[in-house]
């Protein structure tokens, strides 16, 4: 995905700086007429563009922008810093929701003096991949890659491009090239590119429990499936858990953990709340395996040296830790291999 050289825009800020202070003490900040827009260039390399990227910021140039009012691309109303602002200079990010097909492929600045259009394309933002799922698929197995902006993509995985059976904006469905454990997904466009971090093989849980992991119905908890709102795929564990109650996973046997550096898992809660992880059957208070949540999607990550270095996954359970009753879900259990 396209990223910034934040050193070049602290740079640019400062040009910017600059530039308001030569245009106050020229003609006092404001030259009062419509404003103009000489030019737009890429705010991370300050290099002249004729289109641009939403999410990236960009630095129009000319004169009469003082007391700007509004910016539009593609009649789209644009949020903008009023301090990012100079008679000359303007700083400003192409907001990611603005249209790139159909559109009037202008550029507008208003301010009180009139208003200056200026021919600029914005083009499609950079694809975000939000998930794909089964997880442990095998070569020649197809997955769904779930997400968004998905225009003309190409997948590869660990570098290798993946045979695309269907795509949408929002969702592909790809073939698993051959040698593909333990690698990444990403998703190329001409706008940029999106790497999902969980690898291909690594699922304990993903919609569903791989055997023989499981939790035990007796914990009267729920599979809640919502794609909007799982972190992975489309369903996600949901537990209302007393205080100093527990959710527990069934007892099982993996030995073949040098391939693997840990295990992580996704949680997040209705509101501020604490839970600990029950390694292996260690019901013992440690605060190291203790850790906070939000209404927020979190990874929590343990390796294997901060688990103990145990000589194989037979357990994992959690014991809630505020005293207090709170709804908590979990989402992508799996090994970590980095």
């Amino acid at each position: 995905m396209k990223t910034f050289n934040i050193k070049a825009v602290f740079a640019v800020l400062a040009l910017a700086v600059v530039s308001l202070f030569v245009s106050c003490s020229d003609d006092d900040g404001a030259s009062g007429g419509a404003p103009v827009i000489n030019s737009v260039s890429l705010a991370q390399n300050d290099s002249l563009v004729e289109y641009g990227y939403a999410n990236n910021m960009y630095i129009i140039r000319g004169k009469g922008f003082t007391n700007t009012q509004k910016i539009y691309f593609n009649e789209t109303d644009t949020y903008f810093n009023s301090t990012l602002v100079t008679d000359e200079v303007i700083l400003v990010t192409i907001d990611r929701n603005t249209p790139y097909e159909n559109t009037t492929e202008e550029l507008k600045v208003v301010t009180p003096g009139g208003t200056a259009t200026y021919h600029f394309v914005v083009a499609p933002p950079a694809p975000a991949v939000t998930s794909f799922q089964p997880v442990n698929a095998a070569d020649g197995a197809e997955i769904t890659i779930y997400g968004s902006f998905f225009l003309d993509p190409v997948v590869t995985i660990g570098g290798v491009e993946a045979e695309i059976v269907s795509s949408t904006l929002t969702k592909i469905v790809a073939v698993v090239p051959a040698g593909s454990n333990h690698k990444y997904v990403t998703v190329t466009t001409i706008s940029g590119e999106s790497e999902w971090g969980t690898a291909i093989g690594t699922a304990i849980y993903d919609d569903a429990f791989y055997a023989p992991w499981d939790i035990e119905s007796w914990n009267n908890h729920e599979y809640v499936t919502d794609q909007e709102k799982a972190y992975q795929g489309t369903t996600f564990i949901k537990k209302e858990m007393s205080g100093w109650g527990n959710l527990q996973g069934n007892w099982a046997w993996n030995d073949q953990l040098s391939q693997y550096t840990g295990i992580h898992f996704w949680v997040r809660s209705d509101d501020a709340a604490k839970l600990q992880l029950i390694f292996n059957g260690s019901w013992d208070d440690n605060t190291a395996w203790q850790f906070t949540t939000s209404d927020q999607w979190q990874e929590v990550r343990f390796t294997w040296a901060q688990l103990g270095s145990p000589a194989a996954l037979q357990n994992i359970s959690f014991k809630e830790f505020t005293g207090a009753t709170h709804n908590y879900y979990f989402d992508n259990f799996g090994y970590t291999i980095d």
